[in-house]
C-alpha cells in the first residue's frame, strides 16, 4: 500500500535535502496593492539560499516601512496625537 503525501505539503527535493524548498505559509491579501506586493517579494526567499534570505526580509521591510511612512505624510491623514 502506498501513501502519499497530502496535497498542501510540496514533495520535498530529493537530490538534495539541505536545496531550498518553498515554506507554503499562506499570505492573506491586505487590498493595499504596494504591500500585497511586499509580502509577496517574501515568496522570492523559498528558492534562495538562508544566506539568500536576509537581503529579501531587509527588502520587504524597507517596503514596509515606507508604506507606512507614505500614510503619516499624507495631508488627508492626521499626525497621530504625541503620547
Amino acid at each position: 500500500m502506498s501513501e502519499s503525501a497530502p496535497a498542501s505539503v510540496p514533495p520535498a527535493p530529493e537530490s538534495d535535502p539541505a536545496a531550498p524548498a518553498p515554506l507554503a505559509v499562506p499570505r492573506t491579501p491586505t487590498g493595499d496593492a504596494g504591500v500585497d506586493a511586499r509580502l509577496a517579494r517574501l515568496a522570492d526567499a523559498d528558492h534562495l539560499p538562508t544566506g539568500g534570505h536576509l537581503g529579501v526580509y531587509e527588502d520587504v521591510h524597507r517596503g514596509l516601512r515606507d508604506a507606512l511612512d507614505a500614510l503619516d505624510a499624507r495631508p488627508d491623514h492626521p499626525a497621530p496625537a504625541p503620547r
